[in-house]
């Protein structure tokens, strides 16, 4: 484990070069842009006895950070399923009910991706 420890902060060390190098593109601030009601049912369709946090987030660039985001919170074996829009600066992502949701882990998941959770709702399904 000592050793995932030390690759999981080499990894985060070269997320964060990598995502400074966009510090002069223009980013969605997702605290002003909605996910629409065709948006979320496409994306809760099929799941029931769910919880979806929806997150607002400063910073995503590009696919490098999406997919960073996406990859951690699938490592979660709580997730049902996640979904990062770029265009809109929004993060959905579907809890089981059994999951005790912690917006600070939440927070801080999107910290050491170098972007910032601005915002979060939790709907339930």
């Amino acid at each position: 484990r000592s050793t995932r420890k030390e690759s999981s902060a080499a990894s985060d060390v070269y997320k964060r070069q990598n995502h400074n190098k966009h510090q002069d593109m223009t980013y969605v601030d997702g605290s002003k842009t909605k996910i629409t009601d065709e948006m979320f049912s496409s994306f809760s369709a099929g799941l029931s006895n769910t919880q979806i946090v929806i997150v607002d987030v400063q910073g995503m660039v590009c696919d490098f950070c999406a997919r960073g985001i996406e990859k951690t919170f699938n490592d979660d074996k709580d997730v049902k399923k996640v979904d990062v829009s770029l265009d809109k600066g929004k993060v959905m992502i579907a809890y089981s009910m059994n999951k005790e949701v912690d917006l600070d882990e939440i927070k801080n998941i999107f910290l050491s991706n170098g972007q910032t959770a601005t915002g979060i709702v939790i709907r339930k399904v």
